[in-house]
């Protein structure tokens, strides 16, 4: 059977402000690639920059996640975070490129099958959407780390807030159950109140970031050549697998920036606005995050194994005392709660899509879009109940819930490579094809005659994170060395979501709308 090739329009409409309205020509670009518009198109640009920048979320993430570095590293793993930024944003630049001519929801999932083929691009999207499942858990539980440093009122289960307690891990269910159900509401309202509030919410955690910088800079305790000293690791021989150890943290927090893709049938001109707001949100959260980290370092009482434990909130403490504190904290509460809502709604878009191509079980429930709110409200209602249920895991093992949350982003890493692999075959079969423009004519993002160079490199980045991501370290995975088993968890994790994935995977159904992966 021959496949009907889809590849990206070449028309004459006129350019904006001379013709139809941009939703009119958004509208026909999309039906040129085989979709009709469904989903509400409200989204401008900084609305579609807030969707990647919260989902990374740098002031959750590194408020979480620097003990982890320091940890491992020693003063000197400030520079795991330049090294990581540099691969993730090769794969941001071959996102961005691929974003251009196929601004469709479910973004993973239609990048991997265009490039790759049905096999590829499902297991892409299922990959994609196991991990953010799983993120946004790990991102809601975070609120048992500040809500009670703020107010002890809201430690409501126990006493105790500490997260592997009975009661800490208790409340921290109950303070993320709040929180899905909250964004999950949001969801289902319309994708413009998401807009708004997500848009406010990053306003208020940029304020946040340039105010914990500011702070952390004008208390500074030492110069920015900390940053050179090894600390306690540099003692022991072998530092460089210490170091390597250590970009765990940078590996984990800068994912997710390709969330403007996810929201790209709800974007206006996604052709030229999600390519730079891919870029735009890996780089601002790279040059934000990488001033925290070294302003951290700067200012931190003591650089030894209360740094290491205590993290940025105990310099924060030390620096600013408890008032202002508790103000910076109530606005890591705001960034946990936007992080939360991105990944949900990133996750639903992209459910959304692999549903509307019948690739998934109850693809007609999971792809009906309500017509007054212009959303998937069953797939949003579904993500939520699923992150509730991995919530609960944390009651039962602490343990077991720290290291789904570490192994889902190998799933990432692994989504984002079925994109890069197969982008890197197809550019010596000489894609992108010359003609690139967007509906009014303007040319489409591109890399060029560096695109094979740019391509290869991250392939090559994004197999060696992997293979850092998964491998058995028993002080990562099972540092009481309680569960031996759990240094595994990354292979045992993929080998079982393969599994799991071979089971679902829609056999036997032809797809609706079949690629030609030599002509896409």
């Amino acid at each position: 059977m021959t496949s009907t090739p889809e590849v990206a329009p070449v028309t004459t409409t006129p350019p904006p402000g001379t013709g139809p309205g941009t939703s009119d020509r958004d509208a026909s670009d999309l039906s040129e690639l085989g979709y009709d518009q469904q989903l509400h198109r409200s989204l401008g640009k900084f609305a579609s920059f807030a969707a990647g920048f919260s989902f990374v979320s740098i002031l959750t993430t590194i408020f979480q996640l620097f003990g982890l570095g320091f940890g491992f590293g020693g003063p000197a793993f400030f520079w795991t975070w330049p090294i990581v930024y540099a691969g993730q944003f090769l794969v941001a630049l071959c996102f961005a490129e691929i974003a251009a001519r196929y601004p469709i929801s479910g973004a993973i999932y239609q990048w991997s099958r265009r490039m790759g083929g049905e096999v590829v691009g499902w297991f892409g999207g299922w990959f994609m959407m196991i991990a953010q499942v799983v993120t946004a858990a790990a991102a809601a539980i975070a609120l048992q780390v500040v809500l009670p440093s703020i107010w002890l009122g809201f430690q409501i289960v126990g006493d105790d807030p500490t997260l592997t307690t009975t009661s800490g891990a208790a409340n921290a269910v109950l303070l993320g159950s709040i929180l899905v159900v909250i964004v999950t509401a949001i969801n289902c309202v319309g994708v413009r109140w998401m807009s708004r509030v997500n848009s406010i919410g990053v306003v208020c955690e940029l304020v946040g970031v340039v105010a914990v910088i500011l702070a952390l800079f004008t208390h500074a305790q030492r110069g920015p050549d900390v940053v050179f000293e090894t600390g306690v690791p540099g003692q022991q021989p072998g530092y460089i697998w210490a170091f390597i150890v250590s970009g765990l943290m940078a590996a984990y927090v800068m994912v997710g920036f390709g969330s403007a893709g996810e929201l790209a049938e709800e974007t206006r001109d996604p052709r030229r606005v999600a390519p730079r707001t891919i870029r735009m949100a890996l780089t601002v959260s790279a040059i934000g995050g990488g001033l925290m980290l070294l302003g951290t370092l700067m200012a931190a009482p003591t650089l030894d194994e209360q740094l290491a434990t205590g993290g940025l909130p105990y310099v924060l403490d030390s620096v600013l005392g408890s008032f202002w504190g508790k103000v910076l904290l109530a606005d890591v509460a705001v960034a946990i709660f936007i992080c939360t809502l991105a990944i949900t709604t990133a996750c639903s878009r992209l459910m959304f899509s692999m549903a509307r191509d019948g690739r998934l079980p109850f693809s007609a429930q999971l792809s009906h879009v309500n017509s007054r709110t212009g959303t998937p409200i069953v797939p949003s209602i579904l993500i939520g109940l699923l992150c509730i249920g991995i919530l609960l895991v944390n009651i039962g093992n602490s343990a077991i819930f720290a290291t789904l949350a570490s192994v889902c982003i190998i799933l990432i890493y692994l989504a984002y490579l079925a994109v890069t692999g197969p982008m890197l075959y197809r550019r010596f079969q000489g894609w992108p094809h010359a003609g690139g423009v967007d509906a009014g004519g303007r040319k489409l993002f591109s890399l060029g005659r560096f695109g094979i160079v740019v391509n290869a490199l991250a392939v090559l980045y994004g197999a060696l994170m992997v293979i850092n991501l998964a491998w058995p370290r028993a002080e990562v995975f099972d540092p009481s060395g309680e569960m031996p088993i759990l240094r595994w968890a990354g292979p045992i994790c993929i080998v079982a979501t393969v599994l799991v994935g071979i089971a679902c995977y829609p056999r036997g159904k032809e797809h609706p709308r079949p690629v030609d992966t030599a002509r896409a």
